[in-house]
Parts: structure tokens; C-alpha cells; sequence
């Protein structure tokens, strides 16, 4: 319709310089040109405005956040983590200011946006989880670009934080690696170690949650001594699908 109407303009104007060609009558057809010319121009303009406001509104909010990050780390946040420390990794107050502090870091960078199938927000919310449950403080750090999370690796890596916080406590470290060959995930307490062939045969938590989980998926599943031979390992692979 505005294309029409633009062209019955320009065609108008071009009638009126042919047949009465003067001054007055150039004049009035470069009018008619700037206005069709404003006529189509007008939404790309007004779309390429909306897009730099929106830029700009983002830009301000960008920096608000990070304005309001700065002064939550030196405050709040650096109490939160004194409160832990001070109460010790088992006492109920700190598991809840570890819980505080795990919401507060996920709003101010933004993990709490959700992600469809983010293996490792899953594995955070599930670390969080854990943590108001059993006095353990789970450290998960992810290297690589988001992966889909399977379901297998999931509930395999549910399992091994959860035997680590239930049997060990304290510290738990859980490592998710993405790399184009497939996913890793470690999982690391500072506990007793466990004896799988000391394990009875109704203990089948890390026998089929885990390794037999894995093996089903077409990865694999390693319970090892940690570093120095103190504590457990939980090394869990699954291989990129094509």
C-alpha cells in the first residue's frame, strides 16, 4: 500500500512538470520526491532508532550491574564467605550463607537466566540443592561452551555429588570439561575413599547409578583414590553424539 501510494505520487509529479513545465512546477516535484523518499525511508529509520535505544538501554543496564557487583563483593559477599568460614563448612548457618551467596553470584552474572538443557546450570542448581541438605559445600567450575544436557551424565553426576556429600562432606569439587569429543565430569571429595570390592552387593549406588548408568549410555564411569591417595574420584566421560 505505501509503495502505491509512493508511486501515484511520484507519477503525479512527473504529469505536472510535463505537462506545465516551469519554476514553480520543479519546485513542487522534488517536493514530491523528498516526501516519497521520507515515506520509504520513515520505518527504517524509525527501526534503526528503536535498535540504538534499545542498545543504549542495555548498555546502562550493563553497567548498573556491574556498578552494583562491585559493591556487593565487597560487602556482602565478603561476609557471606567470612560467615562460612567462621561457622565451619557442617553448621546450618553456614549452609545457609552459602546458599545466599550461590543465589547472589547466580543474579549478578546472570546464571539464574534459564538455559534449555545447560548441563552445567543443571549441575549447579543440583549442587545447590545438595548443599542446604548435607554439610558440604560444593565448588562446580565449568570449561567450554554449554553443552545439552544428557540425561544419563546428569543423573550419574547427581549420584556422584550425592555419595560424596552423604559419606565425606566438606569440601566437594565438581569439574564439567566440554570439549568437541564429548563431556567430562569430576567429581572430588576429601573423605575416607571407598573400597569398591568392599561395597556390598545391595549397595548399588555407584555400581549402576553410576558406572552401570554410564556404560548403558555408551560412556564410562571411574571411581579411583583421589590425589595423594585421600578422598574420591568420580571421573564420568560421555562421547559427542553425531
Amino acid at each position: 500500500m505505501r509503495l502505491a501510494s509512493c508511486a501515484a505520487l511520484l507519477l503525479a509529479g512527473a504529469a505536472v512538470l510535463a505537462n506545465r513545465p516551469s519554476a514553480l512546477n520543479a519546485v513542487l516535484a522534488v517536493g514530491v520526491l523528498i516526501v516519497v523518499a521520507g515515506v520509504l525511508a520513515a520505518p527504517r529509520i524509525v527501526r534503526l532508532w528503536t535498535e540504538l535505544m534499545g542498545e543504549r538501554a542495555a548498555r546502562v543496564r550493563e553497567e548498573q550491574r556491574a556498578e552494583i557487583a562491585a559493591h556487593l563483593h565487597d560487602s556482602v559477599l565478603q561476609t557471606l564467605a567470612l560467615i562460612q568460614n567462621r561457622a565451619g563448612a557442617s553448621s546450618e548457618v553456614a549452609r545457609i550463607a552459602r546458599a545466599q551467596e550461590r543465589e547472589l553470584r547466580d543474579w549478578l552474572f546472570e546464571r539464574d537466566v534459564p538455559v534449555a538443557n545447560d548441563l552445567a546450570a543443571e549441575i549447579r542448581a543440583i549442587a545447590g540443592a545438595i548443599e542446604l541438605d548435607y554439610p558440604a559445600t560444593l565448588e562446580v567450575v565449568a570449561v567450554g561452551v554449554s553443552v545439552p544436557g544428557a540425561a544419563p551424565l546428569l543423573a550419574a553426576t547427581r549420584e556422584a555429588m550425592l555419595n560424596a556429600a552423604r559419606h565425606a562432606g566438606g569440601e566437594i569439587s565438581v569439574y564439567l570439561e566440554s570439549a568437541p569429543d564429548g563431556v567430562d565430569v569430576f567429581v572430588r571429595d576429601r573423605g575416607p575413599g571407598v573400597d569398591l570390592g568392599a561395597l556390598p552387593d545391595d549397595r548399588l549406588g555407584i555400581r549402576e547409578s553410576i558406572i552401570g548408568r554410564m556404560s548403558r549410555a555408551g560412556g564410562s564411569a571411574v571411581v579411583r583414590p583421589g590425589a595423594g591417595g585421600s578422598g574420591t574420584e568420580v571421573h564420568l566421560h560421555l562421547g559427542s553424539r553425531p
